[in-house]
């Protein structure tokens, strides 16, 4: 058992181990708190989202929906291998699962995979307040594919979470091990996802599997201009087409229900309002210079 990381705390111990995470709003205090306790916690659970397009699953695990408020998770894992951080503390993902696959979880006691589930969300224990929980981006249609950029991500994830907690691989479990009801992450052997965590566990958490995690004595390429420039341009263009950003609260057409559109800006709303606002600070500067 263990006392959950801080937020801050799993930022480092992810990027540490090389995974790319995005902050969406304010993840460090969205949480279902107020509704139970979160920890000590024994492991973490990966899920499947059964859902296609990553801007609407993000939004969907981190606000929930009428019968399961959000956020559902504390990351999403998606298609491109990105995580997106949506909230932390006490979350809606793991629901009720078996007491006995909990004490082995603990014990980190199993074989290759824990005792079949005989409980589910409406006859077992509270799997919210002892698990983190990962939905990653996927049908769950056995027929969607996992690229490999995800799943190295998710074996990332889940070894950073092991390693900062001095915990093995098999403190990682999929949801249908934990609730008899459930069936992801389906696609994903979770034997193997293990044994894939645990090699990771076996070297520095920078490690690539066929890399190498000393620097290479060879000098770098230098970049060219022609480079420089397409990565300049590549960047502006993933801001401006960036679509979460929090609209600012005086603008015109705000509303302050984080479910509605309205509430948000796309990257170019954002930069043509910046424009806006410079111009306008320019053209009261200058007016003001005059009177003098």
């Amino acid at each position: 058992m263990a006392e959950p990381l801080s937020a801050s705390a799993v930022l480092a111990a992810l990027r540490a181990e090389g995974v790319r995470v995005l902050e969406v709003g304010n993840w460090r205090t969205h949480n279902r708190n107020s509704r139970g306790a979160w920890g000590p916690l024994n492991g973490s659970i990966v899920h499947h989202t059964v859902t296609r397009g990553t801007s609407s699953t993000v939004a969907m695990v981190r606000d929930g929906y009428d019968s399961l408020p959000g956020p559902l998770c504390h990351g999403m894992i998606a298609k491109d291998g990105q995580v997106h951080m949506v909230g932390w503390g006490r979350t809606n993902h793991a629901g009720g699962g078996d007491p006995k696959v909990l004490e082995q979880v603990i014990a980190e006691s199993y074989g290759t995979r824990p005792t079949p589930p005989t409980r589910g969300n409406s006859n077992g224990v509270d799997g919210n307040a002892r698990y983190y929980g990962w939905e990653c981006e996927n049908l769950g249609d056995g027929k969607d594919p996992w690229p490999a950029a995800q799943y190295d991500a998710i074996v990332r994830v889940q070894a950073a979470l092991c390693r900062a907690h001095k915990w093995s691989a098999k403190s990682v479990i999929g949801h249908l091990e934990w609730s008899s009801d459930k069936v992801d992450p389906r696609g994903i052997d979770m034997a193997k996802l293990r044994a894939d965590v645990a090699e990771r566990l076996k070297h520095p958490a920078g490690w690539s599997p066929g890399g190498s995690t000393t620097p290479s004595k060879e000098d770098p390429m230098a970049l060219t201009d022609v480079d420089v420039k397409k990565v300049a341009d590549a960047v502006v263009e993933r801001l401006l087409s960036a679509d979460r950003f929090d609209a600012p609260k005086d603008a015109a057409d705000y509303s302050d229900d984080p479910k509605s559109p309205r509430h948000y800006w796309t990257g170019r709303s954002v930069f043509a309002d910046l424009v806006t606002r410079v111009r306008r600070m320019d053209k009261t500067l200058t007016a003001l210079t005059k009177e003098k």
